[in-house]
């Protein structure tokens, strides 16, 4: 059983993930391979809606992802894009992240060994991993503008649509952990971690919510 405290804190989390940017027209969107393919649902939303001209596509597979996207996250999110009617030629693949921190260099390697000049990049990802990406995104490539997007859904809604509540929860532990640590390890730019949110995962991780966590000496994002 899940508390109502554990909901509540797990809500608090939820809520501080979200960057709330509003979705603008960039020079690329960059859809953050995972278990997730509403990643690339959202990705192909906002190609049709003008905010991009071009994808990018990146991940190669985690353990949780080699059974369902055996071709790897980036390809299966192609191919869903392609479903939802984004054009080929519109798609760049990068098969081979294996973490954010990967995500961004090799996308940024990859545009720029395709010589397309980039100003801004609408960085896609899931819900609750939308202040995690950013901060990695800043810290590797502070060059250009980001603005932060994720498909539109309640914690709730989440819950559902992955059918693991305890493992959402955890993966939010998880989230917010590596906002906290990485910055000192150079992986992120700080940002200001409100007392509320610091007690909320507090609660979490005494609760048992730490499937997710990594040692504080981890060696990648």
């Amino acid at each position: 059983m899940i508390s109502a405290e554990a909901w509540a804190d797990a809500q608090q989390l939820w809520d501080f993930q979200q960057m709330n940017h509003e979705a603008r027209p960039c020079s690329v969107a960059v859809g953050l391979g995972s278990h997730d393919l509403g990643v690339a649902d959202t990705t192909a939303e906002l190609y049709h809606r003008g905010m991009a001209p071009l994808i990018v596509f990146t991940g190669a597979t985690s353990r949780t992802t080699r059974e369902r996207m055996p071709r790897g996250e980036a390809e299966h999110y192609r191919e869903r894009a392609v479903e939802l009617g984004v054009p080929e030629s519109a798609i760049l693949v990068e098969p081979k992240a294996r973490n954010t921190g990967e995500n961004i260099r090799f996308s940024r390697a990859l545009l720029k060994e395709r010589h397309i000049p980039i100003a801004s990049v609408l960085l896609v990802s899931k819900p609750y991993e939308e202040r995690r990406a950013y901060a990695t995104a800043r810290k590797l490539w502070p060059e250009v503008e980001w603005v932060c997007a994720s498909t539109p859904m309640t914690l709730p809604d989440y819950f559902n649509s992955i059918g693991d509540p305890r493992l959402v929860i955890d993966m939010l532990v998880g989230a917010q952990q590596r906002l906290m640590i990485y910055p000192r390890q150079g992986f992120m730019i700080e940002q200001k971690i409100p007392d509320n949110i610091a007690a909320a995962y507090e609660r979490l991780c005494e609760a048992g919510f730490t499937s997710r966590l990594v040692q504080e000496t981890a060696d990648q994002p």
